[in-house]
Formats: C-alpha cells, structure tokens, sequence
C-alpha cells in the first residue's frame, strides 16, 4: 500500500497520537467525509490577496496538497470555486488554508478536499504578490509546514507529518492502530473500558463500582 494510502487509512487521530502534528481545531474539512494524504507544496498570500495561489494551482505537482499561510489575515474568501476546479482539473489532491473559503457549495461539488478556518464572502485581491513553495507557518502556534512535508487530512481536522519523521510516525500508528483493534475486540466480547484500559474508577466522585458503599462514599468523602 502506497504512503498515502497507509496515512489516509490510519487516520488524522490515530497519526495524532504518534507524533503528527495538529494544525489546530480551527482548521476544519468545508465538506463533510473530504480526506487525502499528500506533500506540502506550501504557499504565502499576502494579506487579502490570494495571487499566490493562483500560482501555486499552476506550478505545484500534481498530487500535492497546498499548504497556505494568509499572513495573518483571515477574513477573505481566500479560495473560491474557480480556484477549487482549477486545482481538481491539474490533479492537485487538496488545500489547507489558515484563513477563509468562499463558494463552499461549489467547493463541495467540485470534490476537491479543501479544510479552512471558515467561510467569508469577501473577494480577496489578486496582485500583491506572496511567495509559493518555502516554509510557512500556521495557527497559533506558527507551526512551520515545508515543501515535503505530509499532510493529512479527514473529518477530524488536519495534522502535518514532517519530513525526516514520517517512516518512525507511521510505524508507531500501524502499532497503535493495531492495539485499538484489540480494544474494540475486548468491548464487543462485552469488557469496560475500565477493564480493558486499566483505569481506576476510585478517582471519580459517585464512583459505585465492586466495593464502594450504596450512595456514592467517594462524593460525601470530597
């Protein structure tokens, strides 16, 4: 299986979990069940203006994933449909944009995976320049993307996987995957969760489990 199979299939949580990278929960799908694995091909918009990814759309290769930085300035429908379709039609597998969409409708019936942090319909410019293809960085945190770094992408959100920590990332996900099988396994044969992951009940107030006193002991205790 392909890299990018392996990546989509694992899932953005369970990658999450080993090593991947959140790139923040208001960084979120335009349209419920868009997913992909793909390299960063990174952008830079200048603010308002989204000349960029106007030329990040006709140079990046196809079967990457545009990784775009908005300079801090959200609040523009940064990718529109005529974006989106000129994206689908050069094989581009998706875009992240730490700012707005617009014609989400549109996006949705195009099939390309976009995931922003939401939608405004204000038209951005398209000649202020801006830079494709080196590092940038998004939410919060400035967590830096660089070309060739793997993003996924599903309904959980988005996480990047940098390069050089890919192969270690994705094998501590195949494990970690393969240990949740187990635990859905146990639960269906009927266990707990409290069983099946060892946790201790006793720390919770109103507990009522084997050996706590009828009416909650733990929460008159507190």
């Amino acid at each position: 299986m392909a890299l990018a199979d392996t990546l989509t299939a694992a899932g953005t949580a369970a990658l999450a979990r080993s090593g991947a990278r959140p790139l923040g929960s208001h960084l979120f799908p335009v349209w419920p069940g868009a997913a992909f694995a793909a390299s960063a091909f990174p952008v830079r918009c200048a603010p308002g203006d989204n000349l960029a990814l106007h030329v990040a759309v006709a140079q990046a290769p196809p079967g990457s994933a545009l990784v775009v930085d908005v300079a801090g300035e959200p609040e523009y429908g940064y990718v529109d449909e005529i974006l989106a379709v000129a994206a689908s039609v050069r094989g581009l597998a998706g875009i992240i944009v730490d700012g707005c969409v617009r014609d989400v409708a549109a996006i949705a019936r195009c099939g390309l995976p976009v995931v922003s942090a939401g939608v405004s319909v204000r038209a951005p410019g398209r000649d202020a320049g801006g830079s494709v293809g080196r590092e940038v960085r998004l939410g919060a945190d400035a967590f830096p993307v660089r070309r060739g770094d793997w993003m996924v992408v599903d309904d959980d959100g988005a996480v990047c996987l940098p390069r050089g920590r890919a192969a270690a990332i994705v094998a501590d996900t195949v494990e970690s995957v393969s240990r949740d099988q187990e635990v859905l396994a146990a639960l269906c044969s009927g266990r707990s969760t409290l069983d099946v992951l060892n946790l201790d009940p006793s720390r919770v107030a109103g507990w009522q489990g084997a050996g706590a006193a009828p009416g909650g002991s733990a929460e008159r205790a507190v």
